[in-house]
């Protein structure tokens, strides 16, 4: 009789390390329907820069072969080597999960408040990019490196900033692999609601939107923050008309009780009582 082999043995174990589980199952970190979630934890970090303060300004760009890129003037990512790993900074964020400031907890830390906490943000990004260029400027220089399904494919390069250089911030351009996802196409409905969105939580940071291929542009900012987008998104008349309404139902209340107590009092008074009992 033949034997069936047993193909279930040490062996068979994998230890998947790096990137590799995002690759696996991209589903187990990130919306797989569209590269829309990958896009916005680029965006993410701009925007927390946003928030500490330490920027004013985010630009979008849809370029023309289906890359997405996120520019802002933000403080920049470090460009020395990590005091622990003994690797640049610029590639542990990128290359390694749960990686980054927002996890610096002590007194004075990289960032009191982060919209993204999760830790595996822009590497999840880089796994899923056939392409990815990172340039980061801060301290008079600007630091460039490239990468390929997460791997590095261009190591980090560093040069003084140079006269029209950006003096401050980071520049993140991804190429989203369409292998990983359903659609390849970013939602645009969507996207305009993220942007939008952002720009209402970050009082006067400008979100700019520029599509290469129509050559459209969309900017947002609310220097008031919610407040100046409820005013410019509700006329100023309706809001009058609410107002009176307002009144006009405050008004009701305010009548409408006595009256009601009043017309149970009549019911409940013994006048209007005898007929039933008589009817009785």
């Amino acid at each position: 009789m033949a034997t069936t082999k047993n193909d279930y043995s040490e062996s068979s174990i994998r230890v998947l390390k790096g990137l590799e589980p995002v690759k696996q199952r991209p589903g187990m970190y990130t919306r797989t329907d569209n590269p829309l979630h990958i896009i916005q934890e680029v965006l993410d970090n701009a925007a927390d820069e946003a928030l500490a303060g330490y920027g004013k300004r985010i630009k979008v760009v849809l370029h023309t072969d289906g890359s997405v890129s996120v520019d802002d003037d933000g403080r920049g990512i470090p460009h020395g080597l990590h005091p622990e790993e003994k690797a640049p900074v610029m590639e542990l964020v990128y290359t390694r999960l749960h990686a980054g400031g927002k996890f610096d907890k002590t007194k004075g830390g990289a960032y009191s408040f982060a919209g993204g906490l999760h830790g595996v943000g822009v590497s999840v990004t880089n796994a899923l990019s056939k392409r990815m260029e990172v340039t980061s400027s801060r301290d008079g220089h600007i630091a460039r490196l490239a990468f390929s399904g997460g791997d590095v494919i261009e190591k980090l390069q560093t040069r003084p900033v140079a006269e029209g250089d950006k003096r401050q911030g980071t520049s993140v351009r991804a190429w989203p692999d369409p292998k990983y996802f359903e659609s390849a196409a970013l939602p645009m409905n969507e996207l305009l609601h993220l942007l939008r969105s952002k720009a209402v939580l970050m009082p006067g940071v400008s979100v700019t939107l520029f599509n290469e291929k129509t050559k459209e542009q969309q900017s947002w900012q609310y220097k008031g923050g919610l407040k100046d987008y409820l005013e410019q998104s509700i006329a100023g008349e309706p809001v009058i008309e609410l107002s009176l309404k307002a009144q006009a139902m405050r008004m009701r209340k305010t009548t409408a009780l006595p009256k009601a107590r009043a017309r149970l009092g009549a019911w409940l008074s013994p006048k209007r009582a005898a007929p039933c009992a008589k009817a009785m």
